[in-house]
């Protein structure tokens, strides 16, 4: 399947537009079931009540949502939202501002909240808040205010907002030219079996989930942007490990395709897997116990705990270190206790 466009907004503001194109090998698929693997944070009821009002369209022509997807359809889907200048209204939501000067803050994001608005996501995001904060910050290449870099909704951990446009330059430069460092911790399914280790391979959207990124190789060279993953194993916990990842290079979801890429997804990562039990026993009481590590983490086991650069002014490296959130350490410590008892 190929995407012509995605996020695109009509000029009165009425809708937002998804185009795509299904792969000559695409079996006959209902089209509200083909629309929740391609289109983010869309409910079945949100695709039913778009095709109900004639907004998704096959070969130009409206269907409704039982319509069977076939080889080559060209599938249009409008959705209803607000208007675009009303997506960017500040909100007073409490932020935990790690350190802040005239040219940029750093803040500890909490798992669940989303960074930036976007389909589904129109309020109660990281931006809603530092606008309602800060007044005036400077748009990035995407006309997102103070934004340097960003991390997925369900990940926690420090990210820096630039507050002037020199700051925005200087620290984009840096995450460009790679001179940034990120340290993430992470738990993943499995025993890793090196100490330390690096994971490289172009990442890109997954041809058949685009809800997904996946890693391209061989004949599939020129896919995808490259990604560099250094890692190194802190403890083994039997089933899963716990380990940092520090990112060479920043692409969405880099960790997360990574370490599934290698055979150890992270732990309770739902987009790509993690929330099944993927190593272990059979018992009842082994799965119980997963169950239970899952209703303390509910989220991927991921936290960006390092973050270093050169300050834009004064050229002084900062280094900033967050601690683990409570789900994480609660989890590292109910494996901690499990692999104790099973040696």
């Amino acid at each position: 399947m190929s995407e012509d466009s995605s996020d695109i907004v009509d000029n009165d503001n009425l809708y937002e537009h998804y185009s795509f194109v299904a792969e000559k090998g695409q079996q006959p698929l209902r089209i509200d079931k083909y629309l929740m693997n391609f289109v983010e944070n869309a409910t079945r009821n949100k695709i039913q009540a778009a095709a109900k009002n004639g907004n998704i369209l096959v070969n130009d022509i409206p269907v409704k949502s039982s319509y069977k997807v076939k080889p080559y359809d060209q599938i249009k889907v409008m959705f209803a939202h607000p208007p675009y200048e009303n997506l960017l209204v500040p909100e007073d939501i409490p932020i935990d501002i790690v350190y802040e000067d005239d040219e940029l803050l750093v803040v500890n994001k909490p798992a669940g909240m989303v960074v930036h608005p976007g389909h589904g996501n129109y309020s109660g995001t990281l931006i809603n808040a530092l606008t309602f904060h800060i007044e005036n910050l400077p748009k990035n290449s995407s006309e997102r205010p103070g934004l340097v870099h960003r991390i997925d909704k369900d990940t926690s951990g420090l990210l820096v907002v630039a507050k002037t446009e020199e700051a925005m330059t200087h620290l984009a430069k840096q995450f460009f030219d790679k001179t940034s460092e990120r340290e993430y911790v992470a738990i993943v399914w499995g025993n890793v079996e090196e100490d330390e280790g690096t994971i490289e391979g172009n990442i890109g959207r997954h041809p058949k989930n685009r809800l997904q990124n996946t890693v391209f190789f061989g004949d599939e060279e020129g896919k995808g942007k490259p990604a560099v993953t250094h890692y190194k194993v802190i403890e083994r916990l039997g089933y899963v490990t716990l380990m940092t990842c520090k990112l060479e290079t920043g692409r969405t979801h880099q960790i997360r395709v990574h370490m599934k890429y290698i055979g150890h997804t992270l732990f309770n990562d739902e987009r790509y897997g993690g929330e099944r039990i993927l190593k272990g026993t059979t018992f009842t009481k082994y799965k119980q116990f997963v169950d239970n590590c899952f209703k303390v983490l509910p989220r991927q086991a991921l936290h960006a705990k390092t973050l270093g650069f050169e300050h834009p002014k004064t050229g002084e490296f900062m280094r900033f270190t967050s601690e683990l959130p409570n789900d994480m350490q609660q989890c590292i410590e109910k494996w901690q206790h499990y692999a104790k008892h099973q040696s």
